[in-house]
């Protein structure tokens, strides 16, 4: 059993309501700072509060998002949205001042400390007492996405399936059983179509507002601030959509014409695009949730005996929620414990091939709380994006070192591997779209419903449209933007995920060159925490923090020379 870090500074068994928490904040504001080591102290005080309430408001959000029909797990996640968090804020603003403040502040270790605190300097300035309403709003609007998704289900051939469950269906080599499954669950999702668009219409209206309250144009260059986003710039994520679509496209379009040809048919159409092309029956590495848990543990071990027993101590402790059911929230995370050091993983299992490469995804992310849990502050294990999306992408590619212990035979890993690496191209160019369509959301607040489907299909397009024909299917191209989760709940995260995936293909190159060396690396990236700037980080795993087109180029050439090997 993984027991929560021993407290030092706040009670053991404090009641997170206000009443308990309002004189822990004031003492930490009016307590006299008189050298560096107080200083210090005070940092890891706060930091000892800060983990215990993003701990307990973990386990509010895991809670509901395991059962969505649960009225009392949605109250109590709104509680702390809307009566914890809001009173939190402004004290948090002070202890930033308290903190700048400081006559020691100068005297900490410029290198210890300096992301940290360019982070708390970003903070302050970003920080308006105006937008703590919106934002409390903002967290509990967005939490509906997830009660309408999670409701969704279809019924094939009389029996009721989740849509990822129904979604095991475009794998059939059976063409028609193929398309009746694609139109169930198109057909489904339209019909909550108004309703998420009402839903995003008032989410875009709310954060425009906090944009505008902080002083910003548009909620596009406020989220770039409030992202961290110090390495990189709105005119750099254009050159990656540039990159992706001259480098990347042109070689799904090939695969495309090759999966036709194989497949004899003169259009593609949606329901196409998942099933094999051997003619073989879809892939099977595990044949429930409790098998993929037991067997990613034996490939991570393979890996290295450390990252196996991190899985360990995760099941050991209940710590998974896997299967697919109805009523439980759509996608897959991985949710830090502040405080125990650990964290939980949720997905929604369909007994599928994407499912064991959900699992090392988020076994991924799982290996990076438990390496950086004993950093000295909170904030250290705070993670940018783009560097918690490289240890996941990157053990993706890693793992299948050691796949062969989910499939029997090795033509079937060889299958895997080939289709893992085609779904590492497929990543970048929806990448791109998503990230390009919220470019143009935030930068026009005032489009209509109709302008913005309109705005996504022209977006789309030079992106290969998924590389099928749509023809008497406009209404779901036109809104195939809502199933991507991010849109609604994390606004602007997803850029992470191509940059990250770039970063991981060039990990798995080292790896593939010195295997030892290149998890070596990779590790020594990941105890770093964000206790470097992301540039540093890469650089320690022995990678460019790059995303232009000559470096997309190079990494794309590797993964076709790969697949090439594999065929």
């Amino acid at each position: 059993m993984i027991l929560k870090k021993q407290r030092t500074y706040i009670p053991q068994n404090l009641d997170i309501n206000w009443e308990a928490l309002e004189p822990i904040f004031i003492e930490l504001l009016n307590r006299e700072v008189s050298s560096t080591e107080e200083l210090e102290k005070w940092l890891r005080d706060r930091s000892e509060l800060e983990a215990a309430l993003e701990e307990d408001f973990a386990w509010r959000y895991i809670r509901m998002t395991c059962d969505t029909r649960d009225e009392k797990l949605l109250e109590d996640f709104q509680f702390f949205a809307t009566e914890i968090e809001p009173k939190i804020a402004p004290f948090s603003n002070e202890l930033n001042k308290k903190f700048v403040n400081s006559p020691f502040a100068d005297d900490l270790d410029k290198d210890k400390y300096f992301v940290y605190t360019r982070g708390i300097k970003k903070a302050l300035e970003l920080f308006r007492e105006e937008n703590i309403p919106l934002q409390t709003q903002i967290q509990v609007e967005q939490q509906q996405y997830q009660a309408i998704t999670g409701a969704m289900s279809v019924t094939i051939n009389g029996q009721e399936y989740t849509l990822e469950q129904a979604s095991v269906f475009l794998k059939d080599l059976n063409r028609n059983i193929r398309q009746q499954a694609w139109e169930a669950i198109t057909e489904r999702r339209l019909q909550d179509k108004q309703q998420l668009d009402e839903l995003f219409n008032s989410l875009l209206k709310l954060r425009h507002q906090v944009a505008l309250n902080a002083g910003f144009e548009n909620f596009r260059d406020y989220m770039f601030q409030a992202l961290g986003r110090f390495d990189y710039t709105p005119h750099d994520c254009y050159k990656f959509h540039e990159a992706i679509e001259r480098q990347i496209v042109p070689i799904l379009q090939e695969q495309a014409e090759k999966r036709k040809e194989a497949l004899g048919l003169e259009i593609l159409k949606p329901w196409d695009m998942e099933v094999d092309i051997s003619g073989k029956p879809a892939l099977k590495p595990f044949q429930n949730g409790q098998e993929l848990i037991d067997k990613s543990i034996k490939c991570f071990q393979g890996l290295d005996s450390y990252i196996g027993q991190r899985l360990e101590i995760m099941k050991a402790n209940g710590f998974f929620d896997v299967d697919s059911r109805k009523g439980k929230a759509p996608g897959g995370y991985n949710y830090p414990l502040a405080e125990t050091g650990a964290p939980f993983i949720f997905m929604n299992s369909a007994n599928t091939f994407r499912d064991l490469t959900t699992m090392v995804h988020e076994g991924g992310h799982a290996v990076h709380t438990f390496i950086t849990a004993n950093l000295e502050l909170n904030d250290f294990k705070h993670l940018p994006s783009e560097v918690a999306e490289l240890a996941s992408m990157s053990m993706e590619l890693i793992s299948m070192d050691k796949w062969d212990v989910f499939f029997d035979n090795e033509e079937d890993l060889k299958r895997a591997k080939r289709d893992q690496l085609k779904d590492v191209l497929k990543t970048l160019p929806w990448v791109a779209v998503i990230d390009q369509f919220q470019h143009w959301i935030y930068t026009n607040p005032e489009h209509t419903t109709e302008d913005r489907t309109e705005a996504w299909k022209k977006i789309f397009e030079p992106f290969g449209n998924n590389f099928t024909d749509w023809t008497d299917h406009d209404d779901a191209l036109g809104n195939l933007w809502q199933k991507q989760l991010h849109i609604f709940e994390v606004p602007f995260y997803y850029i992470e995920y191509g940059i990250a995936q770039l970063g991981a293909i060039a990990i798995w190159k080292n790896y593939k060159e010195n295997p030892e060396l290149g998890l070596q690396k990779y590790l020594e990236a990941l105890k770093l925490g964000y206790t470097k700037t992301i540039r540093e980080i890469y650089e320690t795993a022995g990678i460019e923090f790059n995303f232009g087109a000559d470096y997309v180029k190079e990494l794309a050439d590797f993964i076709k020379l790969e697949l090439h090997k594999l065929d």
